[in-house]
C-alpha cells in the first residue's frame, strides 16, 4: 500500500492537497513550504517540477515555473532538496511533471531518484495512455511508483472506465476543459459533469482540481470527490505573503 492509499484508508472525505512549484518563489523555499503545509494539516502535497513548456498550466503556474528556472532550479536540485526532508516529512508528496523531463533525465535514473526521495506517486499530464501501457506501466511498477491519470469533461466514458482499471492511487478529475487557474464559482455545467462521473460509481478515488481556489469551491468539489487540489490560488498567496502566510491560507480554505 503506497502513501496515498494510506491517506485514503484513514480518511477519504474533504482531503486537501496543495500544489506548488519547487524553487518558487526562492530556490531554497521548497523545504520550508512543505514543512509549513505539513504543520498546517494538508493531507498531501503536489510538488511541481519546473518546466519551460508546462502545457496544462495557466499563467500563474507558468510564472512560478519561469521564476523557479531563473532561480536555477532543476531536477537534480529538486531531488536533493526532497531527499533532505525525506526522514522528517510525514505528509505524502506527489510529483507533477512532464514526460520530456523524464526522458531527458533518463527514465531509470528519474524513477530511482523519485524513490530515493520517498515518493511513490507521480502525475504526468502529457503521458499518452498507449505509452503508459506499452512501456511506463512496467517501468513504474519496477520502482513501486503509481501514475495518476487525468480526466476532463470531454473524456469519454470508455476511456474513464479504462483509466479506472489502471488507477492505484486516485484519478485527477479536472474540473474544467481549460488550463489551471482560479475560475470563480463552480458552474452548473461543472456540477453536471461532477454528477455524471459520480453516477459512474468508479472504484477509484477522485480528487478534483483546476479552478479550486477558496473554501466555497473546495467544499463544493468535496461533495462530488474525495478531496481537491489547490494550485494557482496558493501560488498567488505564496508570491504575495511568503511562507509565513501559509497557515492563514490553509485555514481559510478549510474553514472559510
Amino acid at each position: 500500500m503506497n502513501s496515498i492509499q494510506q491517506i485514503f484508508q484513514k480518511n477519504d472525505k474533504n482531503l486537501l492537497s496543495i500544489f506548488f512549484t519547487a524553487g518558487f518563489p526562492e530556490l531554497n523555499a521548497t523545504q520550508q513550504t512543505i514543512a509549513s503545509l505539513e504543520e498546517n494539516g494538508v493531507d498531501f502535497i503536489e510538488v511541481g517540477l519546473p518546466y519551460s513548456d508546462p502545457l496544462a498550466d495557466g499563467p500563474t503556474i507558468q510564472h512560478s515555473s519561469s521564476v523557479a528556472l531563473k532561480n536555477e532550479m532543476n531536477l537534480d536540485v529538486v531531488f536533493e532538496q526532497l531527499q533532505v526532508i525525506k526522514d522528517t516529512n510525514r505528509t505524502p508528496l506527489v510529483l507533477m511533471g512532464y514526460v520530456n523531463q523524464i526522458i531527458k533525465y533518463g527514465e531509470e535514473a528519474f524513477c530511482q531518484k523519485v524513490v530515493d526521495c520517498g515518493i511513490d506517486t507521480i502525475i504526468i499530464p502529457d503521458l499518452p495512455m498507449v505509452e503508459y501501457e506499452s512501456h511506463y506501466k512496467a517501468l513504474f511498477a519496477k520502482y513501486g511508483i503509481t501514475n495518476v491519470f487525468l480526466i476532463t469533461p470531454q473524456t469519454s466514458e470508455e476511456r474513464i472506465r479504462k483509466i479506472d482499471t489502471l488507477t492505484e492511487s486516485f484519478i485527477y478529475m479536472v474540473a474544467s476543459s481549460s488550463i489551471t487557474g482560479a475560475k470563480g464559482e463552480i458552474s452548473q455545467q461543472q456540477i453536471d459533469y461532477f454528477e455524471r462521473i459520480k453516477a459512474m460509481n468508479l472504484q477509484s478515488k477522485l480528487i478534483i482540481g483546476f479552478g479550486i481556489s477558496d473554501n466555497k469551491t473546495f467544499s463544493k468539489a468535496c461533495e462530488y470527490g474525495n478531496g481537491a487540489i489547490i494550485g494557482s490560488a496558493f501560488i498567488k498567496s505564496l508570491d504575495k505573503n511568503g511562507v509565513e502566510g501559509i497557515g492563514e491560507f490553509v485555514k481559510t480554505i478549510k474553514n472559510g
